[in-house]
């Protein structure tokens, strides 16, 4: 077999390849004989077909399924032999199966592209550092309290922060549209789940009460067909009911199922749970950070398209299970959707990919087993989670990449600069895109 290599661009290669024409007819003879034991032609017993019958009716057949076959092995065979790593499956374009001759066939291939590291030095990130204060504690507590009151019907008119319900249909004109209706909707006033000027129209309503209101879709609205009209809404209030939120007690401490249904055990538990997502948020911040600054530094990688697809196809089931669920097509969501994040995410592996490489990064077990234990703390059994894991191959799998990368992140902050930051927290929880479309809006 000949092979002959020519590199087109850093992430791809053009193999052609030539199979002595002795292979092949080797190859279809051996096929041949297979057929000729196991198939059945009329006036022949089973196993007793002559090979130039089949050979006569089927050999055309035989002779292009032993060339598919015979390509895919010569291209693993020419793989190997000159080191080359695909990142993908290759286009194979057959060149010369005239039968008798030698076959040639062209097989185009990516391949993971060579990386030379920028200086990790010139990465700049800000080290986050906070802690859970009292105050954040009963803030939390006071957001138990009220994600579990209750609501009581009232004489009055509606209040920011009552719970109507309501039965409203909207018009374009003189025309109700479709989506525009609902019975016994329940609206808590003041909470910006519909489009502005919405809540503010119910404001003042009492039970019985019918009011029609005028408000403006925003332009960046979901539904192409009303981006930006005006609309026109009947609404007729069937119930307004204020929240009646229980006292901080051992009663109310009961509901959360814990050994021991005190208040001072509740703030403990609630402050441990705090301090827990505080730690994986400045992490997760950290760790971002560093990633994006890796990705500046290194702006010239070449990725290889099939991992780009590979990424998209992840971020198509992710948009599936957080929008559609299982009876939702995720393949029916165009790829130009997610091409930009995808593009990062596979570059961003490739980076990661070679600074464990270069440093001969090694998964420690003592830190898979820390990050095991720390993750199950918060479930109530932790060591079965532990256990879980420890026995799942591909759950392990993936807990060791998350060790890796955290490994990954320590080595680049032997080099990077790094600002120390002092932030409360709630502006420390807070994911940075959150933190940047609050700055556009301030």
């Amino acid at each position: 077999m000949q092979v002959s290599v020519e590199t087109t661009s850093p992430i791809e290669r053009i193999l052609t390849i030539s199979v002595p024409a002795a292979r092949i007819e080797e190859k279809v003879s051996s096929e041949v004989a297979k057929t000729a034991k196991t198939i059945r032609i009329d006036g022949f017993r089973k196993g007793k077909v002559p090979v130039s019958v089949v050979k006569k009716r089927y050999g055309q057949g035989i002779r292009m399924e032993a060339i598919e076959q015979i390509m895919r092995d010569a291209y693993m065979e020419a793989l190997q032999k000159e080191s080359i790593q695909p990142a993908g499956m290759p286009s194979i374009e057959p060149k010369n199966v005239t039968e008798g001759a030698d076959l040639e066939f062209v097989a185009k291939v990516e391949v993971y592209p060579e990386i030379t590291l920028a200086d990790a030095s010139a990465i700049n990130v800000n080290r986050v550092s906070s802690e859970v204060t009292d105050a954040d504690v009963d803030t939390m507590l006071e957001t138990l309290r009220k994600q579990n009151a209750d609501w009581s019907a009232v004489e009055r008119e509606a209040a920011d922060g009552d719970q109507v319900t309501i039965d409203f249909v909207g018009y374009l004109g003189d025309e109700a549209f479709d989506g525009g209706a609902a019975q016994g909707h329940k609206l808590v006033l003041g909470s910006k789940t519909m489009i502005p000027g919405f809540e503010d129209g119910i404001l003042g309503a009492k039970t019985g009460e019918e009011r029609t209101i005028s408000v403006t879709f925003p332009e960046d609205y979901q539904a192409e067909n009303l981006k930006g009209k005006e609309a026109t809404f009947k609404i007729t209030v069937s119930e307004v009911a204020e929240q009646i939120i229980p006292e901080l007690n051992d009663a109310f401490v009961e509901k959360f199922g814990l050994e021991e249904s005190t208040v001072d055990a509740l703030r403990a538990e609630v402050r441990k749970n705090m301090e827990r997502e505080l730690n994986q948020a400045v992490k997760a911040k950290l760790k971002n950070s560093l990633f994006d600054g890796l990705l500046s530094i290194n702006g010239d990688v070449q990725v290889p398209s099939a991992m780009v697809d590979q990424e998209v196809d992840a971020l198509r089931k992710q948009a599936a299970q957080q929008f559609g669920g299982q009876g939702f097509d995720a393949s029916q969501l165009p790829a130009e959707l997610f091409q930009e994040e995808a593009s990062k995410r596979a570059k961003l592996g490739l980076l990661i990919a070679e600074v464990i490489k270069q440093h001969e990064l090694k998964v420690e077990d003592d830190r898979v087993r820390a990050f095991l234990e720390d993750m199950a703390q918060a479930y109530q059994e932790p060591q079965q989670v532990i256990d879980y894991y420890l026995k799942n191959k591909e759950q392990l799998s993936q807990v060791q990449s998350a060790v890796l990368e955290e490994q990954v992140v320590d080595k680049l902050l032997e080099t990077a600069q790094i600002t120390d930051v002092t932030l409360g927290y709630e502006d420390a929880i807070k994911p940075e895109a959150q933190i940047e479309k609050e700055g556009e809006e301030a």
